[in-house]
């Protein structure tokens, strides 16, 4: 857990703002998202190691498989300034993070644009914390609208 405390504190500049211990011998860590958003961590002495690909995703996009298990979560979006996307890139790396470049998403086949254009929603930078959660600062060129709730179609 210390690396976590470090990489999200330090790194990623989330204050550590509560810890409780828990009666297992775990604890509970909370990280300030600010506006009043917190990222919540759990640290048990017997769990079980991590699981990419079937608890998280097991790579950065593009480079290797997104797939992780139902009920698992795949990775946390960080909301982020559009004017600032380019420097988290060089933040994270003058940090010793492995990152991808700004990913362009637009509403093209591929899903994806080489450079900025018109069509382009949002514009990312994915990186895996120190047990290898995905992580991604999101830049919303293009807020979409809320879609109505109800089932969600999906094919099998």
């Amino acid at each position: 857990m210390a690396r976590t405390v470090d990489f999200y504190s330090n790194v990623l500049g989330m204050p550590l703002t509560k810890t409780i211990d828990l009666p297992d011998g775990g604890k509970h860590f909370f990280f300030d998202l600010g506006n009043g958003d917190s990222l919540a961590f759990f640290w048990f002495p017997d769990a079980p190691p991590a699981a990419p690909g079937i608890a998280s995703a097991g790579s950065l996009p593009g480079r290797g498989s997104l797939t992780s298990a139902v009920g698992s979560m795949n990775h946390v979006a960080f909301d982020v300034a559009s004017e600032e996307i380019e420097g988290y890139v060089e933040r994270l790396r003058a940090k010793g993070v492995k990152c991808s470049g700004v990913v362009n998403h637009d509403d093209s086949e591929r899903g994806v644009a080489v450079e900025m254009q018109d069509g382009v929603y949002v514009r990312s930078v994915y990186f895996q914390d120190p047990d290898g959660i995905l992580l991604e600062f999101a830049a919303w060129i293009r807020r979409p609208a809320p879609i109505p709730t109800g089932p969600v179609a999906v094919s099998s």
